[in-house]
């Protein structure tokens, strides 16, 4: 069974696991939850949701917890690669839905910096998909600040944090094996299908027949475990492969 508080080397950790000492100010204290010997310095936190009002408030929230320090804020996701390119941080508090599905960021994200998926969806199904691509936690909107707390001090240790109430049904569905992956063709598919248009249509743009495109829909259907093209453009707007806009273009 997947343990959701199995640890992970600290990024940047020196031999042993210890993180290389830094220097840190005259009466420093570490974030609620969080080994004043893990925390040498201040996490640096961004934030990125597109509802000004939870951004901002979340902001003036992280500023009064010690070891806490927020240092850029985006309200799009494809504004995120840019501004960890510009101001280097630690932890990205990442919302689920933005102008767009920030699923497919996460893989990319992960890489850089670790995630905090903070979201509005309780479903169990985000969350799931949310840790399989790299999340490190995953925190509701209705939590108070002291939860997220306890999550941003989770995975500055190297933890997973999960809500409690998700913790037994996501151990048992991440033992289970991912569904097969789309192949590129199928994600063009995929695509186009989900932005309305026809088999037709699809075989234009994408110079096949339109036996073709019925062959791959049938294969996308059986390996996605889903029916009909209203639950393919459903998937495709979760996993950031169009946006709502797109749909109803």
């Amino acid at each position: 069974m997947v343990d959701l508080v199995a640890r992970r080397p600290a990024r940047g950790a020196a031999p042993g696991g210890a993180r290389p000492a830094r220097g840190r100010a005259p009466g420093h204290r570490a974030a609620r939850g969080v080994k004043e010997d893990t925390v040498q310095t201040p996490l640096r936190i961004a934030i990125a949701d597109d509802h000004a009002l939870f951004r901002q408030g979340l902001k003036s929230q992280l500023r009064l917890q010690p070891g806490i320090v927020v240092v850029g804020e985006v309200d799009r996701a494809d504004q995120l690669e840019a501004m960890i390119a510009a101001t280097p941080c630690d932890i990205v508090l990442l919302d689920l839905q933005m102008e767009r599905s920030s699923l497919a960021d996460i893989k990319a994200l992960a890489e850089r910096v670790t995630v905090v998926v903070v979201t509005a969806s309780e479903h169990p199904d985000d969350a799931l998909a949310a840790i399989r691509s790299g999340a490190r936690a995953v925190v509701f909107k209705r939590f108070a600040i002291e939860t997220l707390m306890d999550a941003i001090a989770a995975v500055a240790e190297g933890n997973v944090w999960m809500p409690p109430a998700l913790q037994k049904h996501l151990a048992d569905r991440l033992n289970e094996p991912p569904e097969e992956p789309l192949t590129p063709r199928e994600t063009e598919i995929v695509r186009h299908v989900a932005m309305g248009l026809r088999n037709a249509e699809v075989a234009e743009r994408l110079s096949i027949s339109e036996v073709t495109v019925k062959t791959h829909l049938n294969n996308i259907f059986q390996k996605l475990g889903v029916r009909g093209r209203t639950a393919l453009a459903v998937y495709a707007i979760r996993m950031g492969l169009v946006g709502v806009q797109d749909r109803s273009s």
